[in-house]
């Protein structure tokens, strides 16, 4: 039963800070991110600059916040692939978690202006990539665990899967930055691929 009620409460906050990031996110899109106050979200969406606070820490996380969701969802893409599937092929399915969500359809406010207000943003940009090495460090682990769990486990010095994982998210950020100057036109998950193609294999 109390468990029941804890549950209730999370998805309660989870509602209150949808509707934040949504109102929040209609601002940033039309006046920029750094015009953007805390007492205009709060206003917007009917708060106290203090009660927006008890939701997010700052501005920045009202953008960010999500990623930590999206590193949840990929670590789970990693466990279902085969354990005997190429690292680099794992990877390719690893990142169509984050691929998918600049294109989801459905936004309110169109998420290509969002995602290019990240890279044009300098204090969001520094948080997304150290929400980048996050996820590549969650990433190298389980690789790590999935090594082991077949029997044929990395050396603790072999550079093998930090090389692969940070190449794979370099594909990433490489097709954003592409995908952006196009004006977020055609399919973003095509550029990916070109991108990851591109590189490899190597192993």
């Amino acid at each position: 039963m109390g468990g029941k009620r804890v549950g209730l409460r999370e998805l309660s906050r989870r509602a209150v800070r949808q509707e934040i990031t949504e109102a929040a996110t209609a601002l940033f899109v039309e006046r920029g991110f750094e015009a953007t106050t805390v007492d205009d979200i709060a206003a917007a969406v009917g708060m106290s600059q203090r009660s927006v606070f008890r939701y997010f820490a700052t501005k920045e996380e009202i953008v960010l916040g999500h990623f930590g969701l999206v590193v949840d969802d990929m670590l789970t893409a990693l466990r279902a692939r085969p354990a005997d599937e190429p690292v680099w092929t794992s990877l390719r399915h690893v990142l169509d978690v984050p691929a998918v969500r600049p294109q989801a359809p459905g936004h309110p406010h169109g998420v290509a202006p969002v995602h290019r207000m990240v890279f044009e943003t300098p204090a969001l940009l520094a948080g997304y990539l150290r929400e980048l090495h996050r996820a590549q460090e969650a990433v190298v682990a389980e690789l790590g665990e999935r090594a082991a769990s077949s029997g044929a486990p990395y050396a603790p010095d072999d550079p093998v899967p930090r090389a692969l994982t940070a190449a794979a998210f370099g594909c990433l950020v490489a097709a954003q930055h592409s995908w952006f100057a196009s004006d977020g036109k055609g399919s973003f998950t095509d550029v990916l691929e070109r991108a990851m193609g591109t590189v490899g294999p190597r192993v």
